[in-house]
């Protein structure tokens, strides 16, 4: 892997990656050096800015489109202004706990963005606040022992005429979801917890089954009440429950929902449609377990 690179402050700045994979991992140093950011348009299609230092003889940047899934170092503190503009095909950035600073246009134009991947305990202070800041669209954040799925949210600028007042408005719960930390900079699981009954109000069943499955499955700091309240959602909504953990291929999502004895025939049938085979399993072992307790049962 070659990479373009030039100091900074704390070490370097990558500029570029090369090389022949759409899911690199950024080296933890340079010729020494501990990289500290990801400069400006670091993966976007753009020219590297002259003056640049060159490493590597790989000669494909890695960049745009090519983009797929970018894993970085503990080491990186900032990234800078559209480090993944138009970055059109990235679905995940996995990353370290201590990046700090974030320039604007980070993800712009990132339509397949779906997940970040923070190392990092699930109560430990991070920079995930400022990280959400930068997505307004779904987004599932995974941490060491907890998973978050935070909805889509819209902000709005309208003038007022012709006093040139502006009054700006935001829809959705995604964004007071996006809020949800401690003074310190750690996920407050029972603020993000208390906000589910006000997303059911306006989010679709889809992404509640998200937000639910994804807290019950990796229950970190989950209270009893809300437990209660995410599954009394999911078992009001079997079809949205199972569709969203089949078509996520996920199997601990989907034995949690066996377990919650939810009517699985539709849920097999959906199964068998789109060729997931562990799923279906999973389904069919549920089913006879029930016949076999009907046949004791019934002797």
């Amino acid at each position: 892997m070659g990479l373009y690179w030039e100091p900074c402050p704390g070490g370097a700045r990558l500029l570029r990656l090369l090389g022949d994979t759409p899911c690199p991992a950024v080296p933890g140093t340079i010729e020494g050096l501990p990289v500290a950011e990801l400069g400006p348009y670091c993966f976007a299609d753009k020219p590297v800015r002259p003056g640049a230092r060159r490493t590597g003889d790989d000669v494909h940047e890695i960049t745009g489109n090519f983009v797929e899934e970018v894993t970085l170092p503990d080491t990186v503190r900032v990234l800078d202004s559209a480090a993944f503009y138009n970055c059109r095909r990235l679905r995940r950035v996995t990353l370290g706990p201590g990046v700090e600073g974030f320039g604007s246009d980070l993800f712009t134009n990132c339509r397949q963005l779906q997940t970040f991947r923070l190392r990092a305990a699930a109560d430990a202070p991070t920079g995930l606040k400022k990280l959400l800041g930068a997505v307004s669209a779904d987004i599932t954040v995974k941490l060491d022992g907890a998973q978050l799925f935070y909805p889509e949210y819209s902000e709005f600028l309208d003038e007022n005429t012709p006093a040139h007042i502006f009054n700006h408005s935001i829809e959705g719960e995604g964004y007071r979801m996006r809020q949800c930390f401690t003074p310190g900079g750690a996920v407050d699981y029972a603020a993000f917890d208390a906000s589910f009954a006000q997303a059911c109000v306006g989010e679709s069943e889809d992404k509640l089954c998200r937000l639910a499955l994804g807290r019950l499955v990796q229950p970190f700091g989950l209270g009893d009440d809300a437990r209660a309240d995410y599954e009394l959602y999911l078992t009001a909504h079997p079809e949205a429950a199972f569709r969203r953990a089949i078509d996520d291929r996920d199997e601990a999502a989907l034995r949690l929902l066996v377990g919650l004895s939810l009517p699985t025939a539709d849920a097999a049938v959906y199964c068998a449609r789109v060729g997931w085979s562990a799923g279906a399993a999973v389904l069919l072992g549920r089913a006879k377990r029930a016949k076999k307790t009907y046949d004791f049962d019934d002797l």
